[in-house]
């Protein structure tokens, strides 16, 4: 029992991570992170295979903590995927490193890498080890220079950006306007 208990220590210490080289922001405020984020691009993981249109809306919950919720839509099932989830931060609330759990008590980390400090319009992601990243900004489609910059950025830092997927955010056939249920 008492190695079962170490392992899983490992395992959830081993989630909340960061990846080398990587820092988190600084000047964080999480009042001007709240609200809708499109998926731009993003490292590919089996929670999110198949999805396009994906988009992470952050709100305050009651226990000081951010309300995360996740929907993406799949073409295949034509049905959208929604997951919800909670997020609190590791250090100090000025600091853009959080744990965040859609699956009771565990935890992964979540990382703002890369941020536009001034207008809050983008972000970059990244989880507890470099095959976890993620390109967001506050509409479906980022402005090229800057999604070079922060390719270039993660690259340098050494994520595999040859391996990014780039979200398709266009309306659903049939619909004038991108819609969420």
């Amino acid at each position: 029992m008492k190695r079962l208990c170490m392992l899983l220590a490992l395992w959830v210490t081993g989630c909340m991570g960061i990846p080398e080289n990587v820092t988190p922001v600084q000047n964080f405020e999480v009042e001007k992170y709240l609200g809708r984020w499109y998926e731009i691009a993003r490292l590919d993981h089996s929670f999110e295979r198949g999805l396009d249109r994906i988009t992470a809306d952050y709100s305050l919950r009651d226990d000081g903590g951010v309300r995360v919720l996740n929907r993406g839509y799949s073409t295949e099932k034509k049905k959208w995927k929604v997951a919800e989830g909670k997020a609190y931060f590791v250090q100090r609330p000025d600091v853009g490193f959080l744990k965040v759990s859609f699956f009771g008590p565990f935890y992964g980390s979540y990382i703002v890498l890369a941020l536009d400090h001034k207008n809050y319009q983008y972000s970059m992601i990244c989880g507890p080890d470099k095959s976890y990243l993620w390109i967001l900004a506050r509409s479906p489609e980022l402005d090229k220079g800057v999604l070079d910059m922060l390719i270039q950025k993660a690259e340098a830092l050494g994520f595999d950006t040859g391996k990014l997927i780039f979200v398709e955010h266009d309306p659903l056939p049939g619909s004038a306007s991108y819609r969420h249920p």
